[in-house]
């Protein structure tokens, strides 16, 4: 089983990046899928999450209104599409599976609901 991000890159402030997560090895379509970031010497935090189904997301406060979640189950793939980008979003990104059939705030929140993890893909943004 591989997840599989990429899509980071350098960025102004007030541009707009889209990470993919492509998933192989099995089917995660019964799966809620997110993403984390994490800077150095600081602890992964909760980004954006989405149910299995694609009918919730939820989303990091600072990020609401910015960074969209999205997914495509034929394809394995989920996204993030993040505009409005701040110096502040500056990060490894890593895309993440939780746990099957998984729902709700109080597992997407938290990296202990992650069965799988990505490789972590970095987004840089400039002032």
């Amino acid at each position: 089983v591989q997840l599989q991000a990429s899509g980071g890159g350098l960025v102004h402030a007030g541009g707009s990046l889209r990470l993919s997560c492509a998933a192989s090895g099995r089917s995660f379509s019964k799966n809620g899928m997110g993403w984390f970031r994490q800077i150095p010497g600081k602890e992964r935090e909760f980004v954006a999450a989405i149910g299995w189904s694609g009918g919730s997301t939820f989303y990091e406060e600072s990020v609401k209104g910015r960074f969209t979640i999205s997914r495509d189950n034929a394809k394995n793939t989920v996204y993030l599409q993040m505009n409005r980008l701040k110096p502040e979003d500056t990060a490894v990104y890593y895309c993440a599976a939780y746990g099957m059939y998984l729902t709700g705030s109080y597992h997407f929140t938290s990296s202990q609901s992650v069965d799988y993890w990505g490789q972590g893909t970095l987004v840089t943004v400039s002032s």
